[in-house]
């Protein structure tokens, strides 16, 4: 019983090495011979349990316990938080005693893990182009990572009045929202092979293109045949990489929509210094004209000038007639750019006003549809400036931006008008089961009015946290779910 006492007091060391950590292929060989020696050991904890069993004071091994081998007790009794909520089952239940039968069948379940991930290392080595990929996935940034890069370099400094630095803070973040967009493109792809992949190796590319530099390790497999992944001490299952995946795309819409304020933002400023620039300019010249000519050049010029006007006078009806034929062949031109470049300011506005409108979130409906529609006539605006006009490559640039923009804040509509739809359904659905609460069919009325509930309750469930009405869903829910459990208890 000895040699089972000092085995067993070793199973939280086994069991913590009983992961395999993905990335560099060189580091997944040298994880197979920890797992082997693991799985020895509780190999050999499994025998010199089946012979305690055996013995003859042993009657009966359903009940039988460990009561003096105190480790077992800081094994299946978690404290201080060292053992996260989500790997919870893969150490144990929370007895104070475990019998010898059930602690066989924890070892096998150890040891069943183990061969699993011998057999994933084993497919992964196997696979040159799955090994690359990994090897360039633990060289790059995680996706959150990634996000607060982008968002730390979406800033901007309108108090400067130099045009230069300006300019370069556009460029950044010019460069920053092609990064955003591209990052918006990993995270498809993530979720996509996430979610419906029937191959775990390829859902393991997603998780690597998740994570990054930052690494994972496959930690265990929950009742629900859930795949408990940890990284940098997290852990989490495939479904919360998924729900990350949708919160970090809403922040990438709203990063979008801020850099394109902070551009717009720009583009006025440096505006405005060429402006200053320019009026400077045409004053100093205006100076410099006066202080050069003296009086007697002035008198000297006026000569010249007298004598040419007679050869002016000449020549003055021909050069009408060219000038005439000239100006009608631009004046339709200066019409439609003056016409283009009034399009684009309207659109510059109406894009600024739509991104102010959406800052700081949430927002109810009438907000998210009045930024869509302003989002919606820009894009018209910018889509009708013809192409021969001064302003006809910078609308282009602003349109793609726009588009983004609109989709975003038309994706935001549907969420926002479902989950307000969701509110009013839920509060209709109470209602009518309220009135099922005080029909005198007693028995019918109590299943019809838990009917009721039950579908208000799964409604208010399924409002996003980033609604508008999302607090009052929660307020509703806990009254809702007291109802429920009421006609449960009166059943």
């Amino acid at each position: 019983m000895a040699n089972l006492e000092i085995l067993v007091s070793e199973l939280p060391t086994l069991i913590q090495s009983l992961k395999l950590t993905i990335g560099d292929s060189n580091q997944i060989m040298e994880q197979i011979i920890p797992i082997n020696n693991a799985q020895e050991k509780l190999r050999n904890i499994k025998k010199l349990i089946v012979q305690e069993l055996r013995l003859e004071n042993v009657k009966n091994s359903a009940i039988a316990t460990l009561p003096r081998i105190g480790t077992v007790g800081v094994l299946f009794i978690p404290s201080g938080g060292l053992i996260d909520p989500a790997i919870a089952e893969k150490f144990g239940n929370s007895e104070t005693k475990i019998s010898l039968t059930d602690l066989q069948s924890k070892i096998d379940d150890w040891l069943e893990w183990g061969y699993f991930l011998q057999a994933i290392a084993a497919d992964i080595l196997s696979d040159i182009q799955l090994v690359n990929q990994l090897n360039y996935d633990i060289i790059n940034l995680s996706i959150s990572n990634q996000l607060q890069t982008l968002n730390e370099s979406l800033k901007i400094d309108l108090a400067l009045a130099k045009f230069n630095i300006l300019k370069h803070q556009i460029e950044k973040i010019s460069d920053s929202q092609k990064q955003l967009l591209k990052l918006q493109q990993k995270l498809n792809y993530i979720f996509d092979t996430i979610k419906n992949s029937r191959n775990l190796l390829n859902i393991l590319l997603g998780v690597s293109a998740f994570y990054g530099k930052s690494g994972f390790a496959l930690e265990w497999l929950d009742d629900d045949h859930e795949l408990i992944i940890s990284s940098e001490g997290k852990f989490q299952e495939l479904t919360d990489i998924l729900n990350d995946c949708d919160y970090f795309q809403e922040q990438i819409a709203a990063l979008i929509i801020r850099g394109n304020t902070l551009t717009q933002q720009g583009e006025q400023a440096l505006k405005k210094i060429e402006e200053e620039s320019s009026r400077e300019a045409i004053s100093s010249q205006k100076v410099g004209i006066l202080t050069k000519f003296s009086t007697p050049k002035i008198i000297r010029s006026a000569l010249i000038i007298a004598s040419s006007l007679l050869v002016l006078t000449f020549t003055g009806l021909k050069i009408k007639e060219q000038n005439l034929s000239l100006t009608q062949e631009t004046s339709t031109f200066v019409t439609d750019d003056d016409s283009a470049i009034a399009n684009f300011k309207s659109a510059q506005k109406l894009g600024m006003e739509a991104a102010s409108l959406v800052q700081k979130p949430p927002h109810p409906l009438k907000v998210w549809q009045e930024a869509e529609t302003k989002w919606y006539h820009a894009i018209i605006l910018l889509d009708n400036i013809p192409a021969k006009t001064s302003v006809y490559d910078r609308a282009k640039n602003k349109l793609a931006y726009y588009q983004i923009n609109y989709k975003s804040i038309s994706k935001r509509v549907l969420i926002e008008r479902k989950a307000v739809g969701n509110l009013e359904l839920a509060h209709k659905l109470a209602t009518e089961a309220n009135l099922f609460k005080n029909s005198p069919h007693s028995q019918l009325s109590r299943q019809q009015a838990q009917n009721k509930w039950r579908q208000a309750i799964n409604l208010l469930e399924a409002i996003p946290e980033s609604t508008s009405v999302f607090v009052q869903a929660k307020e509703m829910l806990s009254i809702y779910k007291t109802n429920y459990a009421g006609t449960n208890q009166q059943s």
